[in-house]
């Protein structure tokens, strides 16, 4: 019977019972702390995420500077390589300047080595056919023409020859 009497109090004021009322006040206040706990979370990640997006936009200024950097440090290497490789053909004129090249020091360097044993093998080439090819000093005295092998055409040829020449 009191079940129906808090029915029948609850449709004529429709407002609810006492007990209905704290479980819908504990309820509300459960919602709102935890709604309150979420607007503070919410806050905190709006925070980090702003402090990430900070982060992230002096990375990508330190990355631009660096990339600037990288060029202007690859232009001085090229800069350097290619005086490097005018002096090292400067400094072996012997070598060929076709032999001597490389887009790296190290390189460079190989070319001068590699430049370096071709000319020494080219040297002992033409030291070893000088040495065949070697003429005593002086020349031999002159003699008279062996005329034993001549026919006798050649022998009058050869007369004439020695008669225009004086």
């Amino acid at each position: 019977m009191e079940d129906q009497t808090q029915e029948v109090q609850e449709t004529r004021n429709h407002a609810p019972a006492p007990e209905d009322l704290e479980v819908i006040r504990a309820q509300l206040q459960e919602e709102q702390e935890a709604r309150a706990t979420a607007e503070a979370t919410l806050t905190e990640k709006d925070q980090r995420i702003t402090e990430l997006e900070a982060s992230l936009s002096e990375a990508r200024k330190s990355v631009e500077s660096l990339r600037a950097e990288g060029a202007a440090i690859s232009e001085a290497r090229d800069q350097a390589v290619s005086k490097y490789l005018n002096m090292a053909k400067a400094l072996n004129p012997a070598i060929p300047e076709d032999i001597i090249s490389g887009e790296t020091i190290e390189e460079i360097d190989a070319s001068v080595d590699k430049g370096k044993a071709i000319v020494e093998a080219v040297k002992k080439a033409m030291e070893s056919e000088a040495k065949e090819a070697k003429v005593p000093a002086g020349a031999p005295t002159r003699g008279s023409i062996n005329l034993d092998g001549l026919s006798p055409r050649e022998k009058i040829a050869l007369g004439i020859q020695q008669g225009s020449q004086r």
